[in-house]
């Protein structure tokens, strides 16, 4: 049986301090020149790439996301962990989705509960206890590029279809590691029985 204690002050200070300490990550990027990020920004036609920027010492993920044209993720949760994101360069959108029925025979379309136009420097969070979520760059003219902090880290995710609230693990997978070009990609759908989530 959960247990009803009243949670103190005290209880939430992790959670505090990974808000501060991404917050002060995302105000530094402010002052950073674009030469300086550069090398994680990997526009692909046609896809969008996740390129990791630093794990933290296994307490968060900090990565670059870089969209092309009209490109977008699939709906996904975040395995309990805080999200936070800034938008960098260009506009992207943030759909939000009730969670579906747990039942195999529910099947019915998912059901969107919040819709965020996000421009250059906003900020927004997720967190598994608002919903599920896609991003993409609505735009089929210009790319974008975004800053997420993920804590704690995590190595999968859950997918889900639009039109019918099913759901499949994806494993998480990184298109650059600090600036490095990674294994993953194209190929990595032959590495593991998993779908493969690129965000």
């Amino acid at each position: 049986m959960e247990s009803t204690k009243k949670k103190s002050v005290s209880d939430f200070k992790p959670l505090l301090n990974q808000v501060t300490y991404s917050h002060e990550l995302f105000n530094t990027t402010q002052s950073r020149s674009q030469e300086d990020i550069s090398k994680f920004i990997n526009i692909l036609r046609g896809n969008y790439t996740r390129n990791l920027v630093d794990e933290g010492n296994g307490r968060y993920n900090l990565m670059l996301l870089a969209w092309a044209e009209g490109q977008g993720s699939s709906i996904h949760d975040h395995a309990d962990s805080h999200c936070f994101m800034k938008v960098l360069d260009g506009k992207l959108c943030e759909v939000r989705f009730a969670w579906p029925s747990d039942s195999e025979e529910d099947e019915k379309e998912m059901e969107i509960i919040q819709e965020t136009h996000l421009k250059t420097n906003e900020v927004t969070y997720m967190n598994d206890s608002l919903g599920l979520h896609r991003m993409e760059n609505p735009s089929h003219t210009q790319t974008a590029v975004s800053l997420h902090l993920y804590c704690p880290p995590f190595e999968s995710v859950l997918l889900f279809d639009q039109r019918t609230g099913h759901k499949t693990k994806g494993k998480v997978t990184f298109w650059s590691k600090y600036g490095v070009r990674t294994p993953f990609g194209a190929i990595s759908a032959k590495m593991d029985k998993e779908d493969y989530e690129n965000n």
